[in-house]
């Protein structure tokens, strides 16, 4: 046995770290075209130039809250990666005959919300945007490479950030909506799997959904997650309307979680961490409604989630047909974390395992954890998943003839791969590909 006929296997990219041409065919503002660069060796972090109500100018780290009223803006004499980055906008063609002479059959990519609305809510769609992914769609089917379509990857349209404080608002979720309607009538019969929102469990930030002050106000947060949440329900729901061949997914950053230790304490703190972290995402999206602990834990925080009629009906039709997920490494929780020191990675903190090594990042290095993740997964909602990112950065060595001899990477895919063909072949969950991130260069959105 080995993985199944007509496993996907390809890589992964995102529009706002790979495409470039920031505003090239028509294509407006996004929140990640105002991210500077940064160096994750020297731990100098990318930032926002943010422009103050009062009209002066301030900085902001990528994941600090930015003031209500407050606006992210490029400054010209400022270098901001994602404006070029890998240029697959002017080089679209070569890179997918890379991807078919690598052996891909499929390619993760996402579409940028700016390019197809370059102000997120205009009246109109920007053909030169939709031509665009149309000529991109047809070319990976000239190689057999099946697209996998990211609708919404961290790239909130700057306008909605700026004026209605992004996910928050309601006009944000009705612009989506719009965008949706747009991508499936366009696109039916070019793309037939899709996913609604990347690593939705990560998005309520600024940097992610436009959302101002998203740590102080817990209703901003939480009316953020409620829009996300919905319009993914939407685009699962219009997306069946439109072709019922239509393959639509989740998207969650979803690390294997453990107890510090078999203390009954420790337990607990990892059973409401992964909850939090993620089974909230999941059951949602695929059962169709808050969990009751959710509902509670909103009750006590006096938070009243501002919906609309059809909503929660919505939410119930419009649940996915597979789950995806980003795999990367696993997190431990201990009930007093304190006492045992801090390990971040992927946005995620925790206490250090000491049963694993970590990356130069601190991300820890668990290749069976994803076993265990595609085990609980299927156990907990029986439907079909893919692994859609997977991967290590490290700081590599360019030889002198420009080659990189990363046999540390090799070894991380190597054995990642190989626990994913032992989930498969002894445990039986239904894996339908792998895309890991990313399959080409790209910045990256931690380090810029």
């Amino acid at each position: 046995m080995s993985f199944p006929k007509g496993f996907l296997w390809g890589g992964a990219t995102a529009a706002n770290q790979y495409e470039g041409g920031y505003l090239s065919g028509g294509k407006g503002l996004a929140v990640a075209d105002t991210l500077t660069g940064g160096d994750g060796i020297h731990n100098i972090p990318r930032k926002f130039i943010v422009e103050m109500p009062d009209g002066s100018r301030k900085e902001f780290g990528n994941r600090d809250e930015i003031p209500a009223g407050a606006k992210a803006i490029v400054d010209p004499n400022t270098y901001y990666p994602s404006h070029v980055a890998t240029d697959f906008y002017h080089h679209w063609k070569e890179d997918i005959a890379l991807f078919a002479e690598m052996g891909c059959n499929v390619y993760r990519l996402s579409i940028n919300w700016t390019r197809i609305f370059p102000n997120g809510d205009d009246a109109q769609p920007n053909e030169k945007g939709l031509k665009f992914y149309e000529d991109v769609f047809r070319e990976c089917h000239k190689y057999n490479i099946e697209p996998l379509v990211t609708i919404y990857h961290f790239d909130c349209p700057l306008h909605l950030a700026n004026e209605y404080d992004g996910w928050v608002s309601r006009h944000t979720l009705e612009a989506f909506e719009k965008y949706v309607d747009v991508l499936f009538a366009r696109y039916k019969g070019l793309v037939h799997y899709w996913l609604t929102i990347n690593e939705i469990n990560i998005n309520t930030n600024f940097m992610m959904n436009g959302v101002h002050e998203h740590l102080t106000n817990k209703q901003n947060a939480e009316q953020c997650r409620w829009h996300l949440f919905v319009g993914s329900a939407y685009a699962v729901k219009k997306g069946h309307e439109v072709d019922p061949t239509n393959k639509i997914g989740l998207m969650i950053a979803h690390g294997a979680t453990y107890p510090f230790s078999c203390n009954p304490e420790d337990v607990f703190a990892e059973l409401k961490g992964a909850e939090e972290g993620k089974w909230f995402y999941g059951d949602v999206q695929v059962r169709g409604y808050y969990p009751a602990w959710k509902v509670k834990q909103l009750e006590r925080s006096h938070i009243e989630l501002k919906k609309e009629a059809g909503d929660d009906t919505l939410l119930k039709e419009g649940t996915v047909d597979f789950y995806s997920f980003s795999y990367y490494s696993s997190q431990v929780f201990a009930a007093h974390p304190e006492e045992h020191g801090a390990q971040e990675g992927n946005m995620t903190r925790g206490v250090p395992n000491p049963y694993l090594k970590a990356s130069e990042w601190g991300w820890t290095v668990d290749p069976l954890g994803l076993r265990i993740n595609l085990n609980q997964i299927y156990d907990r909602y029986q439907i079909p998943m893919m692994v859609v990112e997977n991967g290590l950065g490290a700081i590599d060595k360019v030889e002198a003839d420009g080659s990189i001899h990363d046999t540390y990477r090799i070894d991380y895919m190597r054995e990642h791969i190989q626990t994913m063909k032992d989930a498969v072949e002894i445990d039986g969950v239904p894996l339908m590909g792998y895309t890991p991130w990313g399959h080409i260069d790209l910045v990256s959105s931690r380090n810029g």
